[in-house]
């Protein structure tokens, strides 16, 4: 499981691995439905055909407007979510975020719990 690709756009950083990716988006930043673009981009040249998960790793404050889940959850192959809060405000906002989200979406404390439960739904639909 080693990371093949790397992005460093303007509002975030993408760390593309082989079942999933990791978001990092960037201090301050508004993410609005229109940021899924860059998103819809990367999954199409790296996961075409394959279903993966997304990580949110949030180690900066930002804010999402809600819409914008409405528009991730239309990226057929994109599976499930997991969040990685730094704070309990970053974990009360990705708490109520998870109400815009209709697939898997799930609230981790560190990176590698959020790994290993990608990797379990990846494998559950693989098996399906």
């Amino acid at each position: 499981m080693g990371m093949f690709h790397y992005y460093d756009l303007p509002s975030a950083e993408i760390f593309v691995f082989d079942d999933f990716l990791i978001c990092q988006i960037g201090e301050g930043m508004e993410i609005h439905p229109e940021h899924n673009t860059n998103l819809k981009e990367v999954i199409e040249k790296h996961f075409l055909g394959k279903n993966i998960g997304y990580i949110s790793n949030r180690v900066n404050s930002y804010s999402v407007d809600p819409l914008t889940y409405v528009e991730t959850e239309k990226i057929p192959n994109l599976i499930a979510m997991a969040i990685i809060p730094e704070t309990e405000v970053m974990r009360k906002n990705a708490e109520y975020e998870r109400n815009f989200y209709d697939k898997p979406y799930e609230i981790f404390n560190c990176l590698g719990d959020a790994i290993n439960w990608i990797h379990c739904l990846i494998r559950e639909e693989t098996n399906s």
